[in-house]
């Protein structure tokens, strides 16, 4: 026998990992099954209206955010009307030919501690090299207003 190899360490690690990846969360788990359901309605044909499935989501979240859901769908709807609502992962967004464009994200969705406006790659805000594309939402003021109808026009011109 080699007295080396009697002597010579394990290549393994010899700390264990203290903590264990414990996978999604149960908002994420909830988001994609969500999706799925979406999708399977899709390819199903079911032609559920988009407008009343959004509505029917902002009617679920608390106050404040549902005030600030429901007026967020109308400045969309005014500032682009060709955009089309519809639920992406169980939020409300508004897509253009299929792809979402904006989205909007409720503060108890992941447990945070502010709504979210989102815009998805689809949506021209590119400025320079780099751009903002989700906004955090405490409340909606006319300046919040007026810059998310600048901001919905630009994303869909």
């Amino acid at each position: 026998m080699n007295p080396k190899k009697d002597t010579q360490k394990s290549t393994k690690r010899s700390t264990e990992i203290t903590q264990k990846y414990q996978g999604f969360t149960d908002e994420e788990r909830a988001a994609m099954k969500a999706r799925a359901q979406e999708l399977k309605a899709e390819t199903s044909g079911d032609k559920t209206n988009g407008e009343s499935a959004v509505l029917a989501k902002i009617a679920e979240m608390p106050e404040p955010e549902r005030t600030m859901g429901l007026r967020l769908h109308a400045i969309i709807q005014a500032s682009a009307p060709a955009l089309s609502p519809r639920l992406w992962y169980g939020m409300p967004a508004y897509a253009k030919d299929g792809k979402v464009v904006c989205f909007f994200q409720s503060a108890q969705k992941f447990k945070s501690r502010y709504a979210t406006l989102g815009f998805s790659d689809e949506a021209k805000l590119d400025e320079g090299a780099m751009w903002p594309t989700s906004f955090a939402l405490k409340e909606l003021t006319a300046a919040e207003e007026a810059r998310i109808s600048v901001l919905v026009k630009k994303a869909v011109s």
